[in-house]
């Protein structure tokens, strides 16, 4: 039962990761635009689940008072609810996703105005404390997901038996981040990628050609933060709890950043490859921490392996790999696929004379 608890949970966090470093890699794999803000887009996930549908829930059934304590008493009422019909759970799941990432389109596009005309480096700073700012104002304002002491939200699968829950919980979450990975890869696949990466490698060219630099800007960080908001609503419903310190910039940010660098920018695979072996090496080491820094003899608290050794991975891929275990390859449009053939049957042509 272990054994089987330690995979699912791999699977999990491989799902959930897997949709942020998606969401970054539209934004700095392939826009250049270094969003240190990503937590926020999460945490606006999980402000959708535990301040917006809790408070709809709240106006359903007629419960007043603090969040803090209604939460409680709405989510055992729609439990009960769902236990008896498995079609609301599901129905509060999918109404869930699309406030959050309704919330994440329209927190990210105004999130970025401030600091869309930005250089990198300003550009990254601003975000970054943006979404410190925003992180504080919800863990101390208990009005808005019940500050420090948080909110819980109803078990949307309150339908499945508590063993079987966290083996459909990681289904769906597979699932939804399987369809983002296939969404994001055409998309990226598609002109608007193309588009991207020419503004990562040089916007003054993109301007030159009559494009709205901010506009695009905008529109990235919209599109990105509505998938990346995805997973904090995901996150919070398979927990069902919503907490501001669920989503650090540590947790929600800098570790999707290793990730993609560690796959490979500009690079739908990359990004799995590099959130694979990530959850891997970090459940592992959270699992047997204390074992490591016994067996090695480690003069420091076990509780800080994983920040040293994640620190050290990064400097080592940005010193000697920058360009991750898979490098970025061109997009292969159509007509680029009927030049390349046109050249090997000319090629076979003349090699045969």
């Amino acid at each position: 039962m272990a054994g089987e608890f330690l995979i699912l949970n791999i699977v999990i966090w491989i799902g959930l990761y897997l949709i942020v470093g998606l969401s970054l890699n539209i934004e700095y794999g392939f826009g250049g635009i270094p969003n240190f803000g990503r937590a926020f887009a999460v945490l606006m996930g999980a402000i959708a689940v535990g301040g917006i549908v809790n408070r709809i829930l709240m106006m359903i059934f007629g419960v007043s008072g603090q969040i803090i304590d209604a939460s409680g008493v709405v989510k055992t009422t729609v439990n009960g609810l769902i236990a008896q019909n498995p079609l609301i759970g599901i129905a509060l799941l999918i109404f869930g996703l699309l406030v959050a990432a309704i919330l994440g389109a329209v927190t990210g596009a105004l999130f970025i105005l401030p600091s869309a005309k930005l250089s990198e480096d300003y550009l990254a700073i601003t975000l970054l404390a943006i979404s410190e700012v925003a992180f504080m104002v919800s863990y101390y304002h208990p009005d808005i997901i019940g500050g420090y002491y948080g909110v819980t939200v109803p078990n949307v699968l309150n339908f499945i038996p508590g063993e079987q829950r966290l083996f459909v919980f990681a289904l769906i979450i597979v699932g939804i981040a399987l369809l983002v990975y296939y969404i994001v890869n055409r998309m990226l696949t598609s002109p608007y990628g193309r588009l991207l990466k020419a503004m990562r490698e040089n916007d003054a060219v993109v301007r030159a050609y009559g494009k709205d630099i901010m506009n695009l800007r905008i529109r990235t960080v919209a599109v990105g933060s509505a998938i990346a908001a995805l997973a904090g609503a995901l996150y919070s419903m398979f927990s069902v709890n919503v907490i501001a310190t669920n989503f650090s910039r540590v947790e929600w940010t800098f570790y999707p950043f290793l990730m993609i660098l560690l796959g490979g920018l500009g690079n739908t695979r990359g990004v799995f490859v590099g959130v694979s072996a990530f959850v891997v090496a970090r459940i592992f080491l959270i699992t047997y921490k204390f074992e490591i820094v016994q067996a090695l003899g480690l003069p420091f608290d076990p509780v800080w392996l994983e920040y040293i050794l994640f620190g050290i991975v990064m400097l080592v891929i940005l010193v000697y790999r920058p360009e991750g275990l898979l490098r970025e390859k061109p997009v292969m449009t159509s007509p680029i696929k009927k030049v390349l053939e046109k050249r090997k049957v000319k090629a076979k042509a003349v090699s045969a004379k």
